[in-house]
């Protein structure tokens, strides 16, 4: 009787991989329009909308770092018709820096593929001496503490990566949070603060019209969109890549077949040409994923960022 009983539900969700999707899906993104994040999503999701023969509908649902939107899609029925965008925040800062989540981030939400990965760019001050990453190594070991360094906020992976790069470094800089990378870069333009790392979607515009120096990338290989700005293997800093990345995930139990079916549509859309030329451009890096690796990633980010969190004794504002 078990055995029919399987065999029928085999069959029932098949059939319904089959028909998915049969009404508008929504993705819930935890932040602002405008972001980052948020565009590269709408990118992805104009082509599934092709793709689908169906509306793939952004719904913005900011607050609380992200964690009000991951729990609105965590309480949401697993139907398929409801999924995450996450970045490396939602997934693997938040579970260490928050002693309680109001959902559990183990179980919530089954992994469907990664989307595309946003390396970040550290950049100066035009007023700041150090035109590179080895003139500011060798005046931050001068001058301990001196250097400033601005961040989107106490625990975000902007300010993680810096933690990141300073131990990298042997460095000792001094942190400036502010309430998002918005606020932070006009004061980095005026001076206010020495250096930032932001997303090269946030970023290059300000390289190239030479209202800030880029010094490095934080990705392994260049940017296309700052192609003049080195690596950090290429500075001569090792063991310290970082940076975000952006995914999709479904509420726990959404049917195995369906998360296949999306994990297929989002290959082809990441791999559609003028889907990556847009990614690109916008300093994203293509990148889907199966599940599994997906599920590694987000296991080996919350290990490393987790480790920095509990070293510095970081806490949530």
């Amino acid at each position: 009787m078990r055995f029919v009983f399987c065999l029928a539900l085999l069959i029932v969700t098949g059939a319904w991989a089959q028909t998915y999707p049969a009404k508008p899906v929504t993705f819930v993104v935890p932040f602002p329009p405008g972001g980052g994040t948020d565009i590269s999503a709408r990118t992805v999701a104009a082509k599934l909308t092709e793709q689908m023969k169906q509306s793939v509908i952004i719904e913005n649902k900011s607050g609380a770092a992200g964690i009000v939107g991951a729990d609105a899609a965590a309480k949401a029925r697993p139907d398929g018709y409801t999924l995450l965008i996450v970045n490396v925040g939602i997934t693997s800062i938040n579970p260490a820096l928050y002693p309680k989540l109001p959902y559990d981030p183990d179980k919530a939400f089954t992994p469907i593929s990664l989307l595309c990965e946003l390396p970040f760019v550290l950049m100066a001050s035009p007023k700041f001496g150090p035109n590179n990453v080895q003139e500011l190594v060798a005046y931050a070991k001068a001058n301990p503490d001196k250097v400033t360094y601005a961040s989107s906020g106490l625990g975000g992976s902007p300010h993680l990566t810096a933690e990141i790069f300073q131990s990298a470094t042997g460095t000792r800089l001094t942190h400036i949070p502010y309430k998002g990378g918005g606020q932070a870069m006009p004061d980095l333009m005026a001076g206010h603060v020495d250096l930032l790392f932001a997303s090269v979607l946030e970023s290059s515009g300000h390289i190239k019209a030479g209202r800030l120096k880029g010094l490095v990338v934080t990705h392994a290989k260049r940017s296309p969109a700052l192609p003049d700005v080195p690596t950090l293997a290429e500075a001569g800093v090792n063991n310290a890549e970082s940076g975000s990345w952006i995914a999709l995930l479904a509420p726990a139990a959404t049917p195995e077949a369906i998360v296949a079916r999306l994990n297929a549509e989002i290959r082809q859309a990441v791999a559609a040409p003028e889907v990556r030329e847009k990614l690109i451009a916008q300093g994203a890096v293509p990148q889907a994923s199966t599940p599994a690796e997906l599920q590694a990633l987000i296991k080996s980010d919350l290990s490393r960022y987790g480790r920095i969190i509990r070293e510095k004794g970081l806490k949530a504002e």
